[in-house]
């Protein structure tokens, strides 16, 4: 069993910068890829951004494209999401979670974090 513990929301004006932190309780040397999703109150829950862990590569919903960047640090366990030029519409509680493989086809997240609050005020 994996611990995702989330940090580094906050509230910021619209134009203004936050990283996010995710950071796994043990070395799970089976993660197959990390991700971050958000969801916006009355909203349902969606993708953000992933980090393969093996070679690093990322994968970004449109609407994040440019503007977030997610990395990861296998040293420390940790997943990162570089939040800039934020928008009102970025508000959300940002959850990140972690897949050990794909199952029917899809990344299978299967540990989730609490989620940390990002507001941005226009």
């Amino acid at each position: 069993q994996v611990q995702l513990v989330e940090s580094g929301g906050g509230l910021v004006q619209a134009g203004g910068s936050l990283r996010l932190s995710c950071a796994a309780s043990r070395r799970t040397f089976s993660t197959y890829a990390m991700a971050w999703f958000r969801q916006a109150p009355g909203k349902e829950r969606e993708f953000v951004a992933s980090v393969l862990w093996g070679g690093g590569s990322t994968n970004y919903a449109n609407s994040v494209k440019g503007r977030f960047t997610a990395s990861r640090d296998n040293v420390k366990n940790t997943m990162y999401l570089q939040m800039n030029s934020l928008e009102p519409e970025d508000t959300a509680v940002y959850s990140c979670a972690l897949a050990y493989g794909i199952r029917n086809g899809a990344v299978a997240y299967d540990y989730w974090g609490q989620g940390t609050q990002v507001t941005v005020s226009s």
